[in-house]
Parts: structure tokens; sequence; C-alpha cells
């Protein structure tokens, strides 16, 4: 029997399970020094034959490489799109509408100019997954030791966010400089065509500040969107495999696996955008502009146009997002490492809660 007010009380607690999996708890794997060390979810299945062990520096080191390929790749792949919705979002009376931005790149600069920014694209956003993935499997297991396992599994989902929010910070210091070069060279026509022109000459215009005065913003953007990305993610794997697939994932293949990833990440996707689409047209116009505060920006835009490009926002970040999390997850399977199930509760909480005698 549950006691019903226990029980009750952490059925309600957001931050919890949706519901208590009476599942057989294995031992705790053990680290390198002896410790336990509590495995979070990640996207598929533990098994026998992991090359690295959970937790070790290599394994904090190979995550970060599945965070270049997995950002540095998908954000360049879509540079096209990232160009029309900064535009949308800079200059809203000359591009109508993604269809409309794209025509008239095209008759402006031909096929060619919708690749624009490219290369520092593919710098920025590799240098950002190596940071963003890379630390965030760090702080995972940093603040899982301070709050010891119980508190781990119930307040699973606030420890996705505090690590998500930790590991954006300093990945939006890495990306910065690109960014800024990026937005510039897709948004100001003239200004420069590559990154090798751009650089040096944003550096003789505004110094250093150039390169950093979007951070702010960025910030802004990128850590709200990147707890999203993560704890929603984390969370929308737990309920396919709990509700939508129709077999246990010990039983799924890598491939049905990574299909789960696959849907898990564009619905994440889906949620980044929007909670996040507001300061990525701060930063847009920012980057655009010289000598601009993002407080000035913000008041230019009002509360309309600070959704201006949204569609296209969806659209990219959905798919990015997506991508984004099957390539991660194949790199695991291709280096061999450690990718635990989602947690379950421990026993000692089970006997807490009256679950088992």
């Amino acid at each position: 029997m549950y006691p019903t007010a226990l029980t009750q009380l952490a059925r309600g607690n957001p931050f919890s399970a949706p519901l208590f999996s009476l599942q057989k708890v294995e031992k705790p794997p053990q680290s390198l020094n002896g410790q336990k060390t509590r495995r979070l979810a990640a996207a598929a299945t533990a098994e026998e034959g992991d090359s690295i062990e959970f937790g070790s520096q290599k394994y904090f080191l190979l995550c970060g490489v599945g965070g270049i390929l997995s950002c540095g790749t998908t954000h360049t792949a879509v540079v096209p799109l990232d160009l029309v919705k900064c535009r949308l979002q800079v200059d809203p009376d000359k591009y109508k509408s993604i269809g409309n931005g794209f025509a008239l790149t095209v008759k402006e600069d031909g096929v060619r100019g919708l690749a624009k920014g490219w290369a520092p694209t593919f710098i920025g956003y590799s240098m950002q997954g190596l940071c963003k993935f890379g630390f965030y499997e760090v702080f995972k297991v940093f603040y899982s030791d301070l709050l010891g396992e119980e508190n781990t599994y119930l307040w699973r989902t606030s420890l996705y966010l505090a690590a998500s929010a930790s590991a954006e910070f300093f990945a939006d210091i890495a990306l910065a400089p690109m960014e800024a070069v990026k937005v510039r060279i897709q948004t100001k026509p003239g200004y420069a065509n590559n990154l090798r022109q751009c650089v040096p000459k944003m550096f003789a215009e505004e110094g250093v500040w150039a390169f950093y005065k979007g951070v702010v913003p960025l910030w802004m953007r990128q850590i709200p969107y990147t707890m999203m990305k993560f704890a929603c993610f984390e969370r929308t794997v737990e309920l396919l495999y709990k509700y939508a697939v129709p077999k246990p994932r010990s039983e799924c293949s890598k491939s049905e696996q990574l299909v789960v990833t696959f849907v898990a990440g564009y619905i994440a996707g889906v949620f980044c955008a929007i909670v996040s689409h507001p300061a990525d047209s701060v930063v847009s116009v920012l980057n655009k502009e010289s000598g601009s505060t993002a407080v000035q920006v913000l008041k230019k835009l009002g509360p309309k146009g600070v959704w201006k490009g949204l569609v296209a926002r969806i659209i990219m970040i959905g798919t990015l997002t997506a991508l984004q999390w099957f390539i991660y997850d194949s790199v695991k399977v291709y280096f061999r490492l450690p990718r635990p199930p989602p947690p379950e509760m421990p026993e000692s909480l089970k006997k807490k809660l009256g679950l088992t005698e």
C-alpha cells in the first residue's frame, strides 16, 4: 500500500518523475576512486562493453568532441535559413517573409549569397558545442554529487536546468566573437564578404568590444534556450519510452533508440525556439548596428518586433536540435561511451516512501 499523503505530495512535485517506477534497482556503478557515481539520463541504454569510465576526463573530452560535431555541422548546414531569419529580424520592411527573403537574397547576391557567414558559423558553433555538451556532462555529475543520490532523483529536472545553464554561460563566451562576425556579414550588405575581411575591419572600428558586446544578449537568448533544450529533451525521452514506445528500451536496437533521440530532440527544439526568440532578435539587430545597446534595440523593436522571424526560427531550431541530439548520441555509440538509462528511484527512497519492505 502507498502511504497516501506522502505519495501524493511526491507525485505532485513538478521536478520528480511523472509516476513512481517500481523496477529493480541495480547497484550503482563505482567510479575510479571507489565512490558511487550517479548516472543521469542520456538518450540510449547503458550496455556492457563501454570503452571508457563514466565521469572520467576522457569521457568528458569525447562528449565535447560530440558537441563540436553536433553543433558545428548542423548550424553550418542551415546557414541559408539563418541568413534569411536574421534579415527578417533586422530589416522587416525589405524582407517580408521567408520566401521573399530567399528570393531577394538570390536576386541580389546569387545562390552563393545564401552561404554568407558559413565560416564564422562553423568555428563559433563548434566552440560553443564543445563547451555546451562537454561542460553539461561535467556539471551534471558535479551537481549530482552535491545533492546526493535521493535528491538527484527527486530534483533531476532542476539539476538538468542548473547544469545546462552553467555550461551555456561558458559556451556563449566562446561563441560571441564569431556570432558577431556572422551577423555583421549576413545583415550588412557590402560590409564584408568573408571572415578574413570582417574581423580586422570590426577590430579597427570598435576594438575587442565589437566581438563581445553581444555576449549579454547571447546569455539572455542561449541560457533559457539551452535549459529548455536539455531539460525538455531528458524528460521527453523518459516519457516517450514510458508511454509511446511499444517495448522496453532495453529491447530496442541502437537505431530505434536513435529515432527516439531525434523525436525528443525536435520536440525540445520547438520549445527552445519560442523561449529564446526575443533575445535572438535583439542579438541580430545589436550586431548589425554600431554603438547600440541591448536596451536601445529592445525599445526600438517593441513587443511585436521581437517576434519577427519566429516561424523560420522554429523550423531551423527544431531541425537543428533534433539533429544535434542524434549526432551527439551517435558519437557516443561510435566511441562506445556510457549511455545510462533514465534514472530510477533509489532503494533507500523507496523504503522511506513505503514502496518496499
